[in-house]
């Protein structure tokens, strides 16, 4: 039997135990391709939306990327990359395990043995997750109409929940980061209608059981006074929203300083904030890049990216790489430990950058080295300044 005849009959295997439901997942190895550091493959039966799929997880030295493809595609795609690429193929199945060995097209063998999980998963894509914040029992979500009274998430809103829970998600890992204190003065700079504030509140109160005194920033006062009322209806007492914007905000004392989508120079603001407070964390998801991006498009400094900077959606993407890269810089002279991470805050909105900053203390303050850094990145961008350098006076 030839290589397409063994891996036709592989396939086939796998069709038929989607058929059967016996499907438990399918990894493929030994890859010999064209793509750069791609190491395996893993294939998994998902169901999104009551349409089955096949989930492929393309997992490379640094990242691992996802494709989903319907049942027939997917099993094309199997018995292709079986013929050309991957060498090694093993087939979980409730009934047997099926391995698959391509010996250099010279030789291909196919050995059946004794099922190693006898159970299939759940295909269920969107099943219900273990949230850190629940709906049921939340008085809050109700009033700020995120479920009913029952405490079930509403339709319209259940894409606002999930970015609650993947909010917190991302707090709750960074909160392990600075050093236990007694209690804790958290600012949410542009809190809004206060959807993620009152959740952080609520998992630092009745989840972790920190003392802590929550407050957000609003410059709307019709949202600063619904949400003071939704605060005082649901008996959170150390939670309160004030009127004002983050440059006029008094910081002192603050140890977590978190600013969502604060537009342009206002990022620069609210980091300003907390490096002067000595805040422990600072968490920012920057939105729009104009100071720096003005300054871009009048210097138009040839240098070794030029080519790219002639179009504008590439310009727009370096200006917002060029800004946050200087305020990760900014963070590190002054004793931050900096994280940059894309953050997905919405399902229908753009993927942004989430910067972090973990206060340091054994770290140099006002490095030198890094103060170069900063320096040379504006000289080799043409910019004059940097609104957070100008406002830390460096």
């Amino acid at each position: 039997m030839n290589l397409s005849e063994k891996t036709g009959e592989f396939a086939h295997s796998v069709q038929l135990s989607l058929t059967d439901n016996t499907f438990v997942k399918l990894s493929l190895g030994n890859y010999k391709g064209a793509e750069e550091n791609l190491k395996t493959l893993h294939i998994k039966h998902i169901l999104i939306k009551k349409e089955e799929k096949l989930s492929f997880t393309y997992r490379y030295k640094t990242r691992d990327i996802v494709k989903n493809y319907s049942l027939n595609e997917g099993i094309v795609k199997i018995q292709d990359y079986l013929s050309h690429e991957f060498h090694v193929a093993t087939l979980f199945t409730t009934g047997f395990d099926l391995s698959f060995e391509n010996f250099g097209g010279k030789k291909c063998v196919i050995r059946k043995k004794a099922p190693t999980v006898l159970i299939a998963p759940s295909s269920d894509h969107d099943r219900s997750k273990n949230r850190l914040i629940g709906s049921a029992d939340k008085p809050y979500l109700t009033e700020l109409k995120i479920t009913d009274s029952s405490g079930k998430v509403l339709v319209s809103a259940q894409d606002k929940y999930r970015q609650i829970n993947h909010y917190v998600e991302i707090l709750s890992s960074l909160l392990k980061e600075i050093p236990p204190m007694p209690s804790l003065k958290v600012v949410d700079m542009g809190s809004g209608k206060g959807y993620l504030t009152f959740a952080l509140y609520d998992y630092l109160t009745n989840i972790l059981k920190f003392n802590a005194q929550v407050t957000g920033v609003e410059f709307r006062q019709e949202l600063v006074d619904l949400c003071n009322t939704v605060a005082g209806n649901t008996g959170f007492g150390q939670l309160s929203f004030t009127q004002g914007n983050i440059e006029q905000f008094d910081s002192t004392g603050t140890n977590i300083l978190i600013a969502l989508h604060a537009c342009d120079t206002a990022t620069d603001d609210a980091i300003y904030k907390g490096i002067t407070a000595g805040a422990d964390l600072i968490v920012v998801a920057p939105c729009c890049h104009k100071q720096i991006r003005r300054q871009l498009e009048e210097k138009r400094t040839g240098n070794d990216l030029d080519f790219l900077t002639k179009y504008g959606i590439f310009l727009e993407r370096q200006s917002e790489m060029v800004t946050d890269g200087i305020r990760a810089l900014v963070l590190e002279y002054f004793g931050y430990k900096t994280k940059v991470f894309e953050f997905i805050s919405d399902a229908h909105t753009p993927k942004n950058v989430m910067i972090v900053g973990i206060k340091n203390r054994k770290a140099i303050n006002k490095d030198d080295l890094i103060l170069r850094k900063i320096q040379d990145a504006k000289a080799y961008f043409g910019i004059e300044y940097h609104h957070l350098e100008k406002l830390m006076g460096i």
